[in-house]
């Protein structure tokens, strides 16, 4: 069995898509999912499977959130080396105290070579953006934060297959994938 995180996009963010952590809990325990458990109420879920990841995995999750929930829920999955190399490759100042740090997380087969040429134009001396596997790291300079531009990524059709963790999350999500 190979541990992995679930990353479910939009679920109890501003009171809509309210999904209980336990009921996503008992949810993937029922379907065979075992070590189960939740961080946060953002929809983190982390969980052992036969297969640690991949387009089938997430699809068979997205379908089984959809039938037991009845919200189209997106589901982005990395198993524990994933995570790991993503979190590895990670510009050497993100999650500065002098930044807020974030990882939009892609669904896969979606990389971050295509969504590059998409990606808005940032706001210099504020907003930086780099590539990583499966992902895309985005710091704002803290002092600058209300002047940055990443709304405009958002506003792309492209941005309903990512979903974001802020760096404080991401680096959690590790701790607790390594203490297995």
């Amino acid at each position: 069995m190979s541990r992995s995180v679930a990353l479910l996009r939009g679920i109890n963010v501003g009171g809509r898509n309210a999904v209980p952590m336990s009921a996503l809990v008992d949810c993937f325990s029922d379907a065979g999912y075992t070590g189960v458990h939740t961080h946060l109420q953002s929809g983190n879920v982390l969980f052992e499977a036969k297969v640690a990841t991949g387009p089938k995995l997430e699809d068979a999750l997205e379908r089984m959130l959809l039938q037991r929930f009845e919200i189209p829920i997106l589901v982005v999955v990395r198993s524990h080396d994933e995570f790991a190399a993503t979190m590895a490759a990670a510009p050497a100042d993100h999650g500065s105290e002098k930044l807020r740090s974030d990882v939009y997380f892609l669904k896969q087969p979606l990389t971050a070579d295509e969504v590059w040429p998409h990606l808005p134009e940032l706001r210099d001396g504020v907003d930086s953006i780099a590539r990583g596997p499966g992902a895309l790291y985005f710091s704002r300079v803290a002092a600058q934060a209300t002047k940055t531009r990443v709304q405009k990524l958002m506003a792309l059709p492209v941005f309903q297959q990512m979903t974001v963790r802020s760096w404080r999350t991401s680096t959690r999500l590790m701790e607790l994938l390594d203490e297995g």
